[in-house]
């Protein structure tokens, strides 16, 4: 019995950044799963708003 590749990774090694590939800084809250430095360039034409500084 041969396990491909997707069955065997697991965790976040798994889960990887839409835009850019990496897998630090997801943000995986709805199902965006983009990292957080693509968020900050793509967020407001997700139609996020910018609050704060």
């Amino acid at each position: 019995m041969k396990i491909s590749k997707e069955e065997k990774m697991k965790g976040r090694g798994k889960r990887k950044c839409r835009i850019c590939e990496t897998a630090r800084g997801l943000i995986r809250k709805y199902d965006l799963i983009i990292c957080r430095r693509c968020f900050r360039e793509v967020g407001e034409y997700m139609g996020f708003r910018k609050y704060g500084k």
